[in-house]
Protein backbone atom coordinates (compact mmCIF):
# COMPACT_ATOMS: atom_id res chain seq x y z
CA UNK A 1 0.00 0.00 0.00
CA UNK A 2 1.36 3.76 -0.86
CA UNK A 3 1.15 5.69 2.21
CA UNK A 4 -0.47 9.01 0.53
CA UNK A 5 2.00 12.13 0.37
CA UNK A 6 0.90 15.25 2.60
CA UNK A 7 2.78 17.94 0.98
CA UNK A 8 4.94 18.67 -1.92
CA UNK A 9 8.96 17.63 -2.55
CA UNK A 10 10.85 20.70 -2.66
CA UNK A 11 12.06 20.52 -6.51
CA UNK A 12 8.08 20.65 -6.98
CA UNK A 13 7.52 23.56 -4.92
CA UNK A 14 10.21 25.50 -6.77
CA UNK A 15 8.15 24.77 -10.26
CA UNK A 16 5.19 26.41 -8.85
CA UNK A 17 7.02 28.91 -7.27
CA UNK A 18 8.57 29.50 -10.78
CA UNK A 19 5.39 29.40 -12.24
CA UNK A 20 3.78 31.65 -9.23
CA UNK A 21 6.76 34.15 -9.78
CA UNK A 22 5.69 34.29 -13.76
CA UNK A 23 2.14 35.22 -13.23
CA UNK A 24 2.53 37.54 -10.39
CA UNK A 25 4.92 39.70 -12.77
CA UNK A 26 2.25 39.78 -15.36
CA UNK A 27 -0.40 40.71 -13.27
CA UNK A 28 1.58 43.61 -11.76
CA UNK A 29 2.55 44.69 -15.16
CA UNK A 30 -0.91 44.74 -16.05
CA UNK A 31 -2.13 46.52 -13.02
CA UNK A 32 0.77 49.24 -13.31
CA UNK A 33 -0.40 49.92 -16.77
CA UNK A 34 -4.37 49.95 -16.13
CA UNK A 35 -3.12 52.46 -13.41
CA UNK A 36 -1.43 54.74 -15.68
CA UNK A 37 -4.39 54.80 -17.66
CA UNK A 38 -6.35 55.83 -15.02
CA UNK A 39 -4.30 58.94 -14.03
CA UNK A 40 -4.23 60.08 -18.04
CA UNK A 41 -8.18 59.45 -17.49
CA UNK A 42 -8.51 61.81 -14.98
CA UNK A 43 -6.22 64.88 -17.10
CA UNK A 44 -9.29 65.98 -19.35
CA UNK A 45 -7.81 67.16 -22.14
CA UNK A 46 -10.88 68.45 -24.27
CA UNK A 47 -10.82 71.84 -25.27
CA UNK A 48 -14.46 73.43 -25.08
CA UNK A 49 -15.93 71.75 -27.88
CA UNK A 50 -19.74 71.84 -28.09
CA UNK A 51 -21.31 71.13 -24.63
CA UNK A 52 -23.98 67.69 -25.90
CA UNK A 53 -20.74 65.98 -27.36
CA UNK A 54 -18.40 66.61 -24.55
CA UNK A 55 -21.01 65.33 -22.05
CA UNK A 56 -21.22 61.96 -24.06
CA UNK A 57 -17.90 61.62 -24.06
CA UNK A 58 -17.57 62.11 -20.78
CA UNK A 59 -20.04 59.42 -20.17
CA UNK A 60 -17.88 57.03 -22.18
CA UNK A 61 -15.09 58.34 -20.21
CA UNK A 62 -16.62 57.63 -16.76
CA UNK A 63 -18.07 54.32 -18.01
CA UNK A 64 -14.46 53.29 -19.01
CA UNK A 65 -13.15 54.58 -15.70
CA UNK A 66 -15.20 52.55 -13.58
CA UNK A 67 -14.31 49.15 -15.46
CA UNK A 68 -10.58 50.06 -15.27
CA UNK A 69 -11.19 50.62 -11.67
CA UNK A 70 -13.06 47.47 -11.54
CA UNK A 71 -10.17 45.30 -13.73
CA UNK A 72 -7.62 46.70 -11.59
CA UNK A 73 -8.79 45.74 -7.95
CA UNK A 74 -9.21 42.63 -9.37
CA UNK A 75 -5.84 42.17 -10.66
CA UNK A 76 -4.81 43.34 -7.02
CA UNK A 77 -6.69 40.98 -5.09
CA UNK A 78 -5.08 38.41 -7.81
CA UNK A 79 -1.28 39.43 -7.41
CA UNK A 80 -1.96 39.60 -3.19
CA UNK A 81 -3.12 35.80 -3.86
CA UNK A 82 0.09 35.04 -5.27
CA UNK A 83 1.84 36.81 -3.26
CA UNK A 84 0.55 34.69 -0.14
CA UNK A 85 0.54 31.39 -2.50
CA UNK A 86 4.84 32.29 -2.54
CA UNK A 87 4.47 32.87 0.96
CA UNK A 88 2.82 29.15 1.53
CA UNK A 89 5.62 27.48 -0.88
CA UNK A 90 8.06 29.04 1.90
CA UNK A 91 6.70 27.57 4.56
CA UNK A 92 5.97 24.50 3.00
CA UNK A 93 2.00 24.48 3.00
CA UNK A 94 1.23 25.10 -0.38
CA UNK A 95 -0.63 22.64 -2.29
CA UNK A 96 -2.59 21.34 0.75
CA UNK A 97 -6.05 21.79 0.75
CA UNK A 98 -7.27 24.07 3.72
CA UNK A 99 -10.34 22.11 4.59
CA UNK A 100 -9.54 18.10 3.80
CA UNK A 101 -5.49 18.41 4.42
CA UNK A 102 -5.09 16.36 1.30
CA UNK A 103 -2.98 17.58 -1.58
CA UNK A 104 -4.20 19.58 -4.15
CA UNK A 105 -3.85 17.84 -7.67
CA UNK A 106 -1.17 19.55 -9.48
CA UNK A 107 -3.20 19.49 -12.26
CA UNK A 108 -5.27 21.99 -10.52
CA UNK A 109 -2.59 23.78 -9.25
CA UNK A 110 -1.05 24.84 -12.22
CA UNK A 111 -4.09 25.99 -13.44
CA UNK A 112 -4.96 28.10 -10.33
CA UNK A 113 -1.97 28.53 -8.44
CA UNK A 114 -3.24 30.50 -5.85
CA UNK A 115 -6.01 28.20 -4.74
CA UNK A 116 -6.40 26.69 -1.36
CA UNK A 117 -8.79 24.30 -1.53
CA UNK A 118 -9.12 20.31 -3.74
CA UNK A 119 -12.14 21.00 -5.84
CA UNK A 120 -14.48 18.64 -3.93
CA UNK A 121 -13.55 20.96 -0.56
CA UNK A 122 -14.54 23.72 -2.84
CA UNK A 123 -17.99 22.43 -4.26
CA UNK A 124 -18.82 21.67 -0.95
CA UNK A 125 -18.30 24.83 0.42
CA UNK A 126 -20.60 26.21 -2.28
CA UNK A 127 -23.62 23.64 -1.46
Amino acid sequence: MQEERTRYSEEELKEFEVLIRGKLEGTLSELNYIKGGLSKKNDSGTDNTASTAKSIEDGADASERENLTQLASRLQKYSIQLENALVRIKNGTYGVCIDSGKLIPKERLRVVPHTQQTIEAKLKRVN
